[in-house]
């Protein structure tokens, strides 16, 4: 048997990312969380956080958080279940989930205050490229995610939620200053882009889509935006253009305010909720994310246009 004090400051650890904050949310000093980790790296026999900054977890140490995690919600469940007053209010479950920045700024907060409603747990969020995400959840950093990965991560189902519809936009200038002649290799070579972060090839993925052949994709000049409401802001004032999500620039294109660079060109992008089986609410998290992206993504079956 564990005992769940250490694996508590093994959590606060992980999830504050140093010993420092750990301490403050625990309300101990760092001396006790770092001698309470020791304690239980000693009873485990194996080192359980990198001492890194931020702090990481090795894989022994993500095993022992996602323990904490099932039996935090099956105590949780069992006391609901069970005569008495139920679980406080500070005994809510935190659940990290990973989500692609552009699903969080169109869908994924109503499916959020949905899971947040009905099972009265709390979400720790991080973002990650929608072709990294499955990454976190094989590393045991994540419970669930939305991911372009439709295989599922060993212990988890993998669900299809539909494809996020993105289309090449820019302002009506920035079109007519870089693009005079019409929108061809030369042209997309010298016009400046937007990118997202290193991760990012949705604009590589277009440009070798219009073209029709990978190998001519132009080295791009790109100004890097990590924000998804900063790609369009910076579309609208002209700084580059970008694969804007539709559902935040259809307005927009309806107003004229930006153009697309190309009509009828979109691009899809299949996304796919993996939740770790087992967990006591994964039907609760599944049902919510599902009819969430339903409002808004594009059925999967449906051609991109």
């Amino acid at each position: 048997m564990y005992d769940y004090t250490l694996l508590e400051a093994l959590a606060a650890v992980l999830r504050e990312g140093s010993f420092e904050r750990a301490a403050r949310a625990l309300h101990l000093t760092p001396s006790a969380v770092s001698q309470r980790v020791r304690l239980l790296e000693e009873r485990a026999g194996q080192v359980l956080v990198v001492r890194d900054t931020p702090a990481r977890a090795t894989e022994a140490g993500a095993r022992l958080c996602r323990h904490l995690e099932e039996v935090a919600l099956l105590e949780r469940a069992l006391a609901a279940d069970l005569p008495g007053p139920g679980p406080s209010p500070g005994a809510r479950v935190t659940l990290p989930v990973a989500v692609n920045a552009d699903s969080l700024a169109t869908w994924f907060v109503a499916a959020a205050a949905r899971m947040a409603d009905e099972e009265s747990l709390l979400l720790d969020i991080s973002l990650e490229d929608q072709e990294h995400t499955a990454e976190r959840l094989r590393r045991g950093e994540v419970v669930a995610a939305v991911t372009a990965l439709d295989r599922p991560v060993p212990g988890c189902r993998s669900v299809p939620l539909g494809t996020l519809v993105y289309r090449a936009t820019a302002s009506p200038a920035y079109l007519a200053r870089w693009f005079p002649a019409g929108v061809d290799a030369q042209a997309l070579a010298r016009a400046p882009c937007l990118t997202f972060n290193r991760q990012d090839r949705l604009q590589q993925q277009w440009v070798a889509r219009v073209l029709g052949d990978e190998a001519a994709v132009p080295a791009l000049a790109t100004h890097w935006l990590p924000s998804t409401q900063a790609f369009v802001e910076a579309s609208l004032a002209g700084l580059g253009w970008g694969m804007n999500p539709e559902p935040l620039v259809r307005p927009l294109l309806d107003q004229g305010r930006l153009v697309e660079l190309l009509p009828d060109q979109a691009l899809g992008v299949p996304l796919y909720w993996q939740c770790r089986q087992g967990l006591p609410v994964a039907a609760t998290l599944t049902r919510a994310v599902c009819e969430a992206a339903a409002a808004v993504l594009l059925p999967s079956d449906e051609p991109v246009r």
